[in-house]
């Protein structure tokens, strides 16, 4: 638990945060995504994935084969990161690496069938992690913050 944490959750149950603090959505939003990542991070190692895995997995499996590039630019990982979460795919065969005819220095990367396997079941864990997220919301809740939270995104992306 992390300093922040403990402030917000002290030993006699009773938030002591400001409640000026506990009214900022940037805060709020903070505050989540740390536990969030913990619970998806945790939940996925368990899987033995990580969430490049997923996103990389999930690009490919919709959007079809792509160049490193291209799927740097669809999930949003580092170029420089794409190289090592590609080699850890390579290597369960969860992806294969074919090169590219227009261009001999790039390849083209594809989900294999071990992989499609893979994310099937990486689809399950997720929704189980989900679940246990958002277990305060209904699904229709869930269903309301998924878009808020994509229509947030989506004009803080276009306008950055």
């Amino acid at each position: 638990m992390s300093r922040a944490e403990a402030a917000d959750n002290p030993d006699d149950g009773v938030s002591k945060t400001p409640g000026r603090l506990r009214r900022r959505a940037s805060r709020l939003l903070s505050q989540l995504t740390v536990r969030s990542d913990r619970l998806i991070n945790d939940g996925l190692a368990r899987a033995d994935a990580r969430k490049w895995h997923y996103a990389v997995l999930a690009s490919l499996q919709e959007h079809g084969p792509g160049s490193q590039a291209t799927l740097s630019r669809r999930t949003g990982i580092y170029r420089s990161d794409m190289v090592g979460v590609l080699n850890e795919l390579a290597e369960r065969d969860f992806v294969e690496r074919t090169p590219d005819p227009d261009d001999r220095r790039r390849n083209i990367i594809t989900i294999s069938a071990r992989g499609r396997r893979h994310l099937h079941r990486l689809d399950k864990v997720l929704d189980d992690l989900h679940d246990e997220l958002l277990a305060p919301l209904s699904p229709a809740e869930r269903d309301q913050l998924v878009r808020l939270l994509t229509r947030l995104l989506d004009h803080h992306t276009r306008t950055s």
